[in-house]
């Protein structure tokens, strides 16, 4: 392994759980799903052979159980983020900025919803869902797994977004020393586990990008309060 590549297995390694601790009190409130073109959960040998050459897009996703945003209720709707980085997203030695990123908000919001659920996600990311180039409206479906199959869950906006996510078993262990090498992409996550994204895929056309994926461990499933 070169020199760069153990200071940054080293500087990730050391960044902690993927857990944020946030007020139990928080005023809004719901789940989390994230997904990013390189693995989040993997060993330093595969994440180094990663850094560079991929990584760069992301698809971000809230639900709201309860709360409001800028006291406009946003309870029962969704939001959506697909972001496309200058860089590998979580490379500490380079910048992801300039970002271009793609909304896209439940159809079932009004105006009003839509401004403010654009405006929470934004302040749960550091800039980088800053630089809008679209904001697209699309029914949104968003499940998770609340029984004993925690990693579940399933995100679609209708032919644009889906992930589908899995636990991470012990067959997904390649070198046996996997860790959670990226940490999630949003702030105020109560709880977040890295799992596999069974699918996922873009099909929009405002990011110069589409993939579809299978069999990726580049998934986060969680809970978000502030």
């Amino acid at each position: 392994m070169s020199g760069k590549g153990l200071l940054l297995s080293l500087a990730l390694l050391l960044a902690g759980p993927a857990v944020a601790q946030v007020s139990p009190a928080g005023q809004i409130s719901g789940d989390y799903i994230e997904f990013r073109t390189a693995d989040v959960y993997t060993g330093p040998c595969f994440a180094n052979a990663e850094v560079g050459l991929t990584g760069h897009d992301a698809v971000l996703a809230w639900r709201i159980r309860a709360g409001s945003w800028g006291n406009v209720s946003l309870a029962g709707l969704s939001v959506v983020a697909v972001v496309r980085a200058s860089a590998t997203l979580g490379d500490p030695y380079a910048n992801p900025l300039p970002a271009k990123a793609v909304f896209i908000v439940d159809a079932r919001a009004s105006q009003a919803q839509r401004d403010a659920l654009v405006h929470f996600a934004q302040a749960q990311t550091a800039g980088l869902l800053s630089n809008v180039v679209a904001i697209e409206s699309s029914p949104i479906r968003f499940s998770v797994d609340e029984g004993e199959r925690h990693g579940y869950a399933t995100l679609e906006a209708a032919n644009l977004a889906k992930v589908s996510t899995r636990a991470i078993r012990s067959t997904d262990h390649f070198c046996n020393n996997e860790e959670i090498f990226y940490q999630p992409l949003a702030a105020n996550l109560r709880h977040a586990m890295p799992a596999v994204a069974v699918e996922s895929a873009y099909r929009g056309n405002h990011l110069g990008v589409t993939w579809s994926e299978a069999g990726r461990r580049g998934s986060f499933v969680g809970t978000f309060a502030q």
